[in-house]
C-alpha cells in the first residue's frame, strides 16, 4: 500500500514539472535561431522547370538562384542582378528596319557555389553552362515544363529542340543535353552565355527572375536518372540542389520540411542592416492542415508568423472608426504586428466564350450576371473585408491600374464613390439579351446555366454557392453548379466543356502583359492550351494587347490601356471578381520585413530574437497546476485513512504474533 501510494505521488510530482513542455510541438528548443511555419498540403514538385504554384516557389527561391531577383525595397519594383555581374546586355538584330531578334548577353559572377550533394563529389562552382542546361531542360519531354508553350514562341529554336529531344528519347532512357545543341541558348565561355528570342519582347528580363531559369548541373540531371535512384523515387522533384541562400536538409511532406543554411552561400549583405544574410539559421515548415490548430500554435508563440482564417478573423482584426484594420486589444496586448497587402492577382468568374448561350455575341446576357453579382457583398460576408472589387483584369500596384477609371458597364458615379448598377438595369439588359425575367424563350421555364466548382464540400464553400444561386435568382436564372474533381475540372477548361466557372491568377512578373494576355486569343485555352481560359476571341482587343505589351510603362501605354480595359469591359467575358487583400500577423521577436508581392526570396532578409521567443513562449504557456493540486490533496485524504488502517493491522498482528 505504502508503495503504491509512492508511485502515486511520483507520477504525480513528474507530471507537475514537465506538463509546461507538453503543448510544445517542435522537436528542438524554441531558443535556436529557427523560424517556424506551417503548411497545409504538400507542394506537387520542387522541379525549378516545372513548378508554378506559389507554395512551391516560396521554397524553391530559397534553393535555387535565377540570374535575376528585385529589388528588397524599392517600389515600384524594379530586376537587379542576382548571380549576374551586370544587367544583362542587350543587342537588337534587324532586317529591312524591323527587330527579329534580341539577344540577352548573361556575365554571371565567379566563385558561385553548389551546396554539398552527392551528385557533385568536388566543391562545384557556377558556370554559364549550368544555366544554358536548364533552358534545355525546359523542353525537355520528360520534364514537361508548363512554361513551354510561352518560351516556345520566343526563345529560337525552342520548339524544334523539343521535337529533337522527343525523337533522342525513344532510343535512350537518358540523354546529355550538352550533346544537343540550342540556337537561343549557347554558352560563350565559363561565366557567359547568351540567350536569343524572336523580336522584341521587354517582358522576358521578368522571367529571368523566376526559378524557370535557375541553373542546373548536368551531374543533378544524370544522378538522378539512375534507375536505382527512381526506383525510390529519389528525384529533383523532391531533392532539389542549389546555389541559393539555403538547402533542403529534410523533406517529409506527411510531417515538416526543413531549410536549413546552405555552408557554401556566398554571403551578402542586407540592404538595409547590412549585416550578413541570411541571418535565420533554419526554417521548420510543420504540416498543419486545420486552420484552427495552426491559429492556436500561433497564438501560443509556437509559429513566428500567420495568415488569418475566417474562422479567427474576429479575434484578430477590429475596424477603427474609419473603417481601417487594426488590431484587437489582446494581439496588441502580445506585442503582434499587422502587414496588409493587395495581392497581385485576379479572381474571376468566367464565362466560355465558346458555349452558345452565354459565349459569343451575348454580351448584354454576361453584363446583366456581371452587375448583379455583389462582390463587394462578398468580399464582406466571405473574406471579412480582405478584398477589392476588380472593375478589370489588372490589380491595384501593376501599372495600368486607376482608381477612378471604374468599370461603366457595372458601375457609376456617386458622388466620389463608385457604385454598382441597380438590379433594374441588369434586368433591362436580360431582357434585350432574350431572357425577359430570366425566362428561357426555348423552354418557357427559368434559363438554366450550369457552375463549374472544384467544391471541397466544407461549410465555407456551401455557404459561398448558396450564395451565388441567389445572386443569379434575383435575375430568375436558376444556377445549376457541378461539382467536380480538380483534375476533372482542369480538363474540362482544357476542352471547353464549361459554361460558367471560377478562376484566378497571380502575377509572375509585375507588369499588365501578364494580366493582359489572359484575354489574349492566341492564348485560347481550347485551341492552344495557353491561359486565355474563357476562349475570349476580338481582333481589336488582340491588336491593342500587341502594342501595349512592348511599349515602355509611359503615358501613351497608360492610354492604350485604358482603351483596351474599356473594350474588355464592355466584352464582358469576365465577371471581374476580387483582388484579395493579404493579412500578415508576425510575433515581435520577428524582425520587421518589407512586404513583397512578387519576389519568393525573402527569407534571406528575416530575423528573429529567439531568447525572446523562448520567454514569450514560457510565460504564454504556464500549465495550470490547481486541478492536480486539487487532486493531489484528494489522493491524500483517500490514503490517509487507508495508511492509518493498515498500520493498524499491520501492528496488531505483530503485538499477537510477539504475545504468542
Amino acid at each position: 500500500m505504502i508503495q503504491q501510494l509512492r508511485h502515486a505521488l511520483l507520477i504525480l510530482f513528474f507530471s507537475t514539472t514537465i506538463f509546461a513542455q507538453w503543448n510544445n510541438p517542435h522537436h528542438e528548443s524554441t531558443s535556436h535561431n529557427t523560424l517556424h511555419g506551417a503548411f497545409s498540403s504538400a507542394p506537387k514538385t520542387l522541379d525549378p522547370a516545372r513548378a508554378y504554384s506559389s507554395d512551391e516557389t516560396q521554397i524553391i527561391a530559397q534553393i535555387y538562384e535565377p540570374p535575376l531577383q528585385y529589388d528588397y525595397l524599392k517600389r515600384p519594383y524594379q530586376l537587379i542582378p542576382l548571380t549576374l555581374r551586370e544587367m544583362p546586355t542587350v543587342t537588337y538584330v534587324t532586317k529591312n528596319g524591323k527587330i527579329i531578334y534580341t539577344i540577352y548577353d548573361l556575365k554571371i559572377k565567379p566563385r558561385i557555389y553548389y551546396q554539398p550533394h552527392p551528385a557533385l563529389k568536388t566543391k562545384r562552382e557556377l558556370i554559364a553552362q549550368d544555366y544554358v542546361y536548364q533552358i534545355k531542360r525546359l523542353a525537355s519531354p520528360t520534364v514537361n515544363s508548363p512554361i513551354f508553350g510561352v518560351m516556345s514562341k520566343y526563345i529560337v529554336g525552342f520548339s524544334d529542340y523539343a521535337k529533337t529531344l522527343q525523337n533522342a528519347y525513344q532510343h535512350k532512357s537518358f540523354i546529355n543535353l550538352h550533346d544537343y545543341p540550342l540556337a537561343g541558348a549557347t554558352v560563350i565561355n565559363k561565366y557567359e552565355y547568351h540567350i536569343k528570342i524572336h523580336g522584341v519582347y521587354p517582358q522576358f528580363l521578368y522571367w529571368l527572375a523566376m526559378p524557370f531559369f535557375s541553373p542546373m548541373p548536368y551531374e543533378a540531371d544524370l544522378f538522378y536518372a539512375q534507375p536505382t535512384m527512381k526506383e525510390k523515387n529519389i528525384t529533383v522533384d523532391w531533392y532539389p540542389v542549389g546555389t541559393g541562400s539555403y538547402l533542403l536538409e529534410k523533406n517529409n511532406p506527411n510531417e515538416e520540411m526543413v531549410l536549413a543554411k546552405n555552408p557554401h552561400f556566398r554571403g551578402e549583405k542586407h540592404p538595409v542592416s547590412n549585416e550578413s544574410i541570411p541571418q535565420v539559421e533554419k526554417l521548420v515548415l510543420s504540416l498543419d492542415k486545420e486552420s484552427i490548430p495552426r491559429w492556436n500554435k500561433f497564438l501560443q508563440g509556437y509559429y513566428d508568423r500567420s495568415g488569418i482564417s475566417a474562422d479567427s478573423f474576429d479575434s484578430a482584426i477590429q475596424l477603427d472608426k474609419n473603417g481601417n484594420p487594426i488590431l484587437t486589444k489582446a494581439m496588441q496586448e502580445k506585442g503582434i504586428r499587422l502587414e496588409t497587402t493587395v495581392s497581385p492577382s485576379v479572381f474571376y468568374i468566367g464565362f466560355n466564350m465558346l458555349d452558345e448561350v452565354v459565349g459569343g455575341n451575348n454580351k448584354k446576357l454576361r453584363q446583366a450576371i456581371s452587375i448583379t453579382i455583389d462582390y463587394e457583398e462578398y468580399i464582406q460576408l466571405f473574406l471579412n473585408g480582405r478584398g477589392v472589387a476588380a472593375h478589370g483584369p489588372i490589380p491595384p500596384g501593376i501599372f495600368g491600374y486607376e482608381k477612378n477609371n471604374i468599370n461603366k458597364v457595372i458601375y457609376f458615379w456617386n458622388g466620389h464613390n463608385a457604385k454598382r448598377k441597380p438590379i433594374e438595369d441588369a434586368k433591362k439588359l436580360l431582357a434585350e439579351a432574350g431572357y425577359p425575367n430570366g425566362i428561357d424563350p426555348k423552354t418557357g421555364k427559368a434559363l438554366v446555366l450550369n457552375y463549374d466548382v472544384t467544391s471541397t464540400g466544407n461549410p465555407d464553400d456551401k455557404a459561398q454557392l448558396n450564395w451565388m444561386r441567389k445572386q443569379f435568382a434575383k435575375l430568375g436564372i436558376e444556377l445549376n453548379i457541378r461539382h467536380t474533381e480538380y483534375n476533372r475540372f482542369q480538363e474540362k477548361v482544357r476542352t471547353g466543356n464549361v459554361q460558367i466557372f471560377s478562376w484566378g491568377w497571380l502575377a509572375d512578373y509585375p507588369d499588365p502583359e501578364n494580366f493582359l494576355f489572359l484575354l489574349y486569343s492566341a492564348n485560347g485555352k481550347v485551341k492552344h492550351g495557353g491561359e486565355n481560359a474563357t476562349n475570349y476571341t476580338d481582333p481589336r482587343a488582340d491588336a491593342l494587347f500587341n502594342e501595349i505589351k512592348n511599349m515602355p510603362t509611359d503615358e501613351k501605354r497608360l492610354i492604350k490601356i485604358r482603351e483596351y480595359l474599356a473594350l474588355v469591359q464592355e466584352d464582358a467575358p469576365w465577371i471581374w471578381g476580387v483582388h484579395p487583400i493579404d493579412f500578415t500577423l508576425s510575433h515581435q521577436w520577428v524582425s520587421p520585413t518589407k512586404p513583397h508581392a512578387i519576389a519568393n526570396n525573402t527569407l534571406q532578409y528575416q530575423k528573429i530574437n529567439p531568447m525572446l521567443r523562448a520567454q514569450l513562449q514560457e510565460k504564454w504557456n504556464k500549465p495550470i497546476l490547481w486541478p492536480l493540486w486539487i487532486l493531489l490533496g484528494f489522493l491524500i485524504l483517500i490514503f490517509i485513512p487507508l495508511i492509518v488502517t493498515y498500520w493498524k493491522r499491520e501492528n496488531k498482528t505483530t503485538v499477537k504474533k510477539y504475545w504468542k
